[in-house]
């Protein structure tokens, strides 16, 4: 089963699961992702959240200016530093726990600029 966008696109197919726009290519061997750097003030924020998470909670960093691949190395070292689990999705890092102070410490000291954001 293949879905189609609007644009006449290959959004998602069984074979390969969610497809890009840009260059037509299953999302994990896009090739056009590589130039994709979110656009930002150059803060990172980070933030305690235990919001839609059954009460758990959970370090969200937001705001790092990489492409997806550097961005997933990072949020690998960051939760190997805070000695937790986590997961990175769509932008945003999320460490397991509440790690704020620990995370903006060792965000600082790769060289971001790091502001705390949220209560």
């Amino acid at each position: 089963m293949n879905k189609r966008s609007s644009s006449g696109g290959l959004v998602y197919s069984t074979d390969f699961g969610t497809m890009c726009p840009g260059c037509r290519q299953p999302v994990a061997q896009c090739v056009c992702k590589a130039a994709s750097v979110p656009a930002g003030d150059g803060v990172v924020r980070v933030q305690r959240s235990t919001q839609g998470r059954g009460g758990k909670t959970v370090t969200v960093v937001r705001g790092v200016p990489l492409a997806a691949p550097e961005l997933q190395a990072l949020g690998k070292r960051l939760k190997a530093a805070c000695g937790s689990g986590g997961t990175t999705k769509d932008g945003v890092i999320e460490v397991q726990g509440d790690h704020v102070e620990r995370a903006m410490a060792w965000l600082q000291a790769q060289g971001y600029t790091v502001k705390r954001s949220g209560g």
